[in-house]
């Protein structure tokens, strides 16, 4: 089941406080992103949040779960309609993770 395209934009509004907040459709859900960064996972309308160790103080319970079958565990993160926490977490979650990687140029054939 997909998620909900309201629900992925209630979330991107929830977490706006921390940044430029976006999401992008990919393998029929979404990844969640701030100033670049992917940080978390939109999929069947649960937010799932990357494991760091800021994060995980700043988690008010820790409830760890892959996002889909296959997948390594993330936070799952039930509570998205306080605002202040979720942009909290995303801003101490991306401190921890790394810039992301500058894209390649595709080159033009000759």
């Amino acid at each position: 089941m997909a998620s909900n395209t309201d629900f992925v934009q209630y979330v991107v509004d929830q977490c706006a406080d921390a940044g430029e907040i976006s999401a992008r459709k990919m393998f029929g859900d979404y990844g969640i992103y701030c100033d670049g960064k992917i940080f978390g996972l939109i999929c069947d309308d649960r937010l799932y949040i990357k494991p760091t160790e800021a994060g995980r103080r700043l988690l008010r319970r820790e409830d760890l779960r892959p996002p889909y079958d296959g997948a390594k565990d993330y936070f799952y993160i039930a509570e998205v309609d306080d605002h202040q926490y979720l942009a909290s977490l995303v801003a101490a979650t991306c401190s921890e993770l790394p810039a992301p990687k500058p894209k390649k140029r595709k080159s033009l054939p000759r």
